[in-house]
């Protein structure tokens, strides 16, 4: 249990004993420690629902309530209560966290199965600066997930099947490259369908060519089926390469292609439910009035009133959509992988989409927690979309190479007695981590600047300034002499530096899980940082090896734990910690 559960049991004790009746009594961090550690508005919020005077229900309480050694609680204003937790019982919490290897998280997901559905690229074509968001945000999400204790699977639904696959099957045949091909597969890939798409444009002949293509590989010709089965294996190589380098991986690749069996049972299972209907040849999902208008994502504000806005899942020339795919694959999640919850780390564009597509689950009785994790955009410093001179999009693996190349001259100026392998290593942990930790610490739904000033700093909110930290206290621990156990040391806490250092190390088991309340990984990142400053101002004002031996034991423990939750904590955001910098 939390410092935070403990006081809200607690006051909920207190309030029983006084209403005579169990009610919730939510405790939060203090936003100004100048009024104490902890505070609750449940006795103004209380106190109106009885049409009673707040401020006397508190003092009421406050006699009531029975904090033990965790501290003292105080009434501010017209009714809050403040609570102001003792050194001493920071530092048993704080004890108590050097031999708990979760750091006093609770394990709040256990029994829960959750899908994360993220990164997502199009076979053939590059991950572009786009894809930083999905790729990056959902690999933390699912780890925070994990360390809480859900079931996670996570799932890569790529796009390895539809209309472009013509004119890359086109292309294969006339224009493809083996040694190219071989040596890169994305960028091979990508020439021949430009190539193909731009005389598709200027030759409908050639249109017609790849839509024939197209026709064959759907019928299930094998001379197509074994180019396009190539054309994804070799894709997957090209995009697995990122993967790797980016420390993401995914339990399962089922893609597009994985759902096409099921599509057309889909449409006539929706057809017979009555969940959807023929309209102009296409078979379309319309509102089925249970909703208010303004809340309906199958209706559609005009000029002249409310319209129709449905979803189609089969087209009049018997094709099939996204939505089609999407609800086969929710189907799937739900009845194959038992999931109680999936998560969709996709932009903020396809929200619509997404409303329709749980809508449409819930007509058809597939229950659980749907969520759509969307997000902004990345800008260039021009606070434009982030493209490239030519008006393309940036690629990944060129944002990546940028970072790594610009953090490996920070690296070589600052640490000049690194080893040429070590100096390497180095650079690929912070160049990655800044990249990381510049879009985990952004709100996810904000659109933000790509700065490499910025992001590669050693001072500011950065990942190589939490790097830093952790190299920093790694350092102290180098220069004692031989084996120090920091485990069963007592913890004093007599000075203000100390006893901030552990108030916050204490709430790491409270940041962590509200982090998935909201799914924003930005809070852990804030949270890091805010650490990391009150290490240094503890470092700075006690001294540590030069203490006294008990004194020198207790805060070595501090350090130990500054370290631990400063490095599990990257690890959730997907950041490694090097050695040294």
């Amino acid at each position: 249990m939390t410092l935070l559960q403990e006081l809200e049991s607690r006051l909920a004790v207190a309030f029983e004993s006084v209403l005579g009746e169990p009610v919730s009594a939510p405790v939060v961090p203090a936003a100004d420690l100048r009024f104490g550690d902890y505070q609750s508005n449940a006795a103004m919020a209380l106190a109106k629902q009885r049409k009673t005077n707040p401020r006397a229900l508190a003092e009421q309480v406050i006699a009531a309530v029975d904090l033990g050694d965790l501290g003292t609680a105080d009434i501010a204003g017209p009714g809050f209560i403040n609570f102001r937790i003792s050194p001493a019982a920071f530092a048993v919490r704080a004890k108590a966290l050097l031999s708990d290897p979760k750091l006093g998280v609770p394990p709040l997901g256990e029994g829960r199965t959750v899908v994360i559905d993220f990164s997502a690229p199009n076979v053939a074509k590059p991950m572009h600066v786009g894809h930083i968001r999905s790729t990056i945000l959902g690999d933390s999400l699912a780890r925070i997930a994990r360390f809480l204790g859900f079931k996670v699977i996570t799932d890569n639904h790529i796009g390895d099947w539809g209309t472009q696959f013509g004119m890359i099957l086109h292309g294969w045949k006339t224009l493809l490259d083996e040694t190219a091909l071989e040596a890169d597969p994305i960028p091979e890939l990508l020439r021949v369908y430009r190539e193909v798409n731009a005389a598709a444009k200027a030759d409908v002949s050639v249109l017609a060519i790849c839509k024939s293509e197209l026709v064959k590989l759907q019928a299930g010709d094998a001379e197509n089926l074994a180019i396009w089965e190539r054309c994804v294996a070799v894709s997957k190589a090209g995009l697995q390469r990122i993967y790797d380098r980016l420390d993401v991986s995914f339990d399962t690749w089922l893609g597009e292609s994985f759902y096409n069996d099921r599509l057309a049972g889909l449409v006539d299972e929706f057809l017979e439910k009555e969940i959807a209907r023929v309209s102009e040849g296409a078979v379309c999902i319309f509102s089925d009035g249970a909703r208010k208008p303004e809340e309906d994502p199958f209706r559609v504000h005009r000029e002249d009133g409310w319209a129709d806005n449905p979803a189609i899942i089969r087209k009049a020339d018997g094709g099939f959509l996204y939505a089609t795919t999407d609800l086969a694959t929710l189907e799937y999640r739900i009845d194959t992988w038992k999931a109680d919850e999936i998560w969709y780390v996709v932009g903020v564009p396809q929200q619509l989409h997404f409303r329709q597509i749980f809508d449409a689950a819930a007509r058809w009785g597939k229950t659980g927690n749907f969520q759509h994790v969307a997000f902004g955009s990345i800008l260039g410093e021009d606070r434009k979309l982030m493209k490239t001179r030519s008006g393309d999009n940036v690629q990944l693996v060129d944002v990546l190479e940028e970072a790594v190349e610009r953090s490996r001259k920070v690296i070589a100026e600052r640490s000049p007695d690194l080893g040429p392998e070590e100096a390497a290593e180095v650079a690929e942990m912070v160049g990655i981590g800044a990249v990381k930790f510049a879009e985990l610490s952004q709100n996810r739904l904000t659109d933000y600047v790509f700065s490499w000033d910025r992001m590669l700093a050693l001072q500011g909110d950065t990942a190589p300034y939490l790097q830093y930290s952790n190299v920093r206290i790694r350092s102290i621990f180098r220069k004692l002499e031989g084996e120090y156990e920091v485990a069963s040391a007592e913890i004093v806490l007599n000075e203000a530096e100390e006893i901030h250092l552990a108030r916050l190390l204490v709430r790491f088991g409270e940041v962590l899980p509200v982090v998935l309340d909201d799914h924003r990984p930005n809070l852990l990142a804030n949270y890091l940082l805010e650490l990391a400053r009150a290490f240094h101002s503890f470092f700075e004002a006690c001294p540590v090896l030069k203490a006294e031996d008990s004194v020198k034991a207790s805060r070595l423990a501090l350090c130990e734990l500054s370290g631990r939750v400063l490095s599990e904590g990257l690890g959730l955001l997907g950041i490694r910690c090097p050695n040294r910098m």
